[in-house]
């Protein structure tokens, strides 16, 4: 039910989008001063969608006050007029790539097309493993646990040396990690929340000898035992990460006390019934899941309140291309998840955590805002990123449609996904993700069960005004 309107369509409004940006661009006069003018951002939205093709709304511009007060701040950073411009045709020519490469089925752009990915941005090389994303996402600021989990992180790419070459480097990388804990475990110690000094201890007693076991390997030159000793120390330097949090990081915005809310992180079992048995011999199976209210709050919140009253039990795949799993839309009318208790569907805003904020973006896309080369602390780098779906021009209608990125394209490089900033991120899987790949439309979901962290979920307070979009010219 909720799927693209058809490719020719989608053209069309891209390039009515882009054109109407060149004609505001040509029209503007005394605001030209401001990083973001109020002049209107028309916004092209890559899928995943959710929402009924039946109609195809224009492209609605409005006028960003949150914007124009970011750009005043930035006033002596403020870009030239040209590099606005730039800024803007940019955008919307990747908006217009984006539609094309992920609504047109069995068609490729030509190469020439092709916008580049934007490696000049990026200090090092992405991190694609959703394990490490997480640990990277903690608020935290240890230093020293932060040098022991990069010199454990740095062997997967010591794994790419030819041969037994390989030792050298990877035994290099433990017993730097070895050292630094040695010198350093009072000074980790000390900065545990007081409630998680005891699960910090025996994180730090469980690394000590995880790395010891670790170095014993690497002195055998048992080079397939590496992966697994390395993922096993990793485990204990995220939960001494974990048991560095101290109380949650922010207040969520008053507007979405109605809302449920996840204050830390919460791990669910997701289990697939295939309908046919795959040529692998693949029945089904389960993935492991984790999603971060540390920085999607609202966006995690949902999903774990809709896994706790079973919403998804019984649902199927409703899409399987290739790039991307959906599920999420129930039977009936409806496209999400109607409140019992109100008899409406329950939307949430669009949430983002910027890289280098304190708090969330709410209720406009990056595009929306201005920011679209920023990059989010929930990235849509790792196979298996778990985000929200919504409607094609609207940000806070998502409900409980979700989606699972698959493939790493021309336009979704990671690092430089067209994606990041359009679409809110809160998770990913971690455990049996390849299972991913063999899903089709039509497989079951036979559960998905939080399996830990409900206690972190903080139920909607009684009495709070319901949440309601705001409409995109009052943003």
């Amino acid at each position: 039910k909720r799927f693209c309107s058809a490719n020719c369509l989608h053209y069309f409004i891209a390039f009515v989008q882009f054109s109407s940006i060149l004609k505001q661009h040509f029209t503007m006069s005394a605001q030209a001063s401001l990083l973001c003018s109020p002049v209107g951002r028309c916004s092209t939205v890559p899928a995943p969608f959710q929402g009924s093709p039946a109609a195809v709304r224009g492209a609605r511009c409005h006028r960003n006050r949150r914007s124009m007060i970011v750009a005043a701040q930035r006033d002596a950073g403020a870009p030239s007029g040209v590099e606005r411009v730039q800024q803007m045709l940019r955008n919307a020519a990747l908006s217009l790539a984006a539609v094309a490469t992920i609504t047109t089925s069995g068609a490729l752009m030509p190469d020439q097309m092709m916008p580049p990915a934007e490696a000049g941005l990026l200090a090092a090389e992405p991190v694609k493993n959703g394990r490490a994303l997480l640990r990277n996402a903690l608020p935290i600021n240890n230093k020293t646990i932060r040098e022991i989990q990069k010199s454990l992180e740095q062997i997967t790419a010591d794994l790419r040396v030819p041969g037994s070459k390989k030792l050298g480097p990877i035994g290099a990388n433990v017993r730097r990690a070895q050292g630094t804990l040695n010198a350093n475990k009072a000074k980790l110690a000390a900065d545990f929340a007081p409630e998680m000094k005891e699960a910090g201890q025996k994180a730090i007693e469980g690394l000590d000898a995880a790395l010891k076991e670790f170095a014993a390997v690497v002195d055998a030159g048992d080079i397939n035992s590496v992966v697994e000793n390395q993922q096993a120390a990793l485990q204990q330097v995220g939960n001494i990460e974990e048991a560095m949090v101290k109380g949650f990081p922010f207040s969520v915005p008053k507007d979405y006390d109605d809302l449920p809310q996840l204050k830390g992180r919460a791990t669910a079992e997701m289990k697939i019934t295939l309908k046919t048995v795959r040529e692998n011999g693949v029945t089904g199976g389960v993935m492991r899941l984790v999603v971060d209210g540390y920085n999607a709050p609202v966006t995690a919140g949902n999903f774990v309140d809709l896994a706790d009253r079973k919403f998804y039990d019984g649902l199927t795949i409703q899409r399987a291309d290739g790039f991307i799993v959906q599920t999420g839309d129930p039977d009936g009318p409806a496209t999400g998840f109607v409140d019992e208790a109100t008899g409406k569907n329950r939307t949430i805003p669009f949430e983002l955590m910027v890289q280098g904020d304190k708090v969330p973006v709410y209720e406009e896309t990056l595009e929306d805002n201005g920011r679209f080369n920023e990059q989010p602390v929930l990235p849509f780098n790792a196979y298996g990123t778990i985000a929200m779906a919504r409607s094609e021009f609207e940000a806070n209608d998502g409900s409980s449609q979700i989606f699972f990125l698959l493939k790493e394209s021309e336009l979704t490089p990671t690092g430089s996904n067209l994606l990041d900033g359009r679409f809110a991120v809160f998770g990913y899987v971690v455990d049996n993700a390849e299972l991913l790949g063999d899903l089709q439309v039509g497989d079951k979901i036979e559960y998905i069960k939080i399996v830990d962290g409900i206690d972190n979920l903080q139920r909607p307070k009684p009495g709070a005004k319901p949440y309601e979009a705001k409409a995109r010219d009052d943003l």
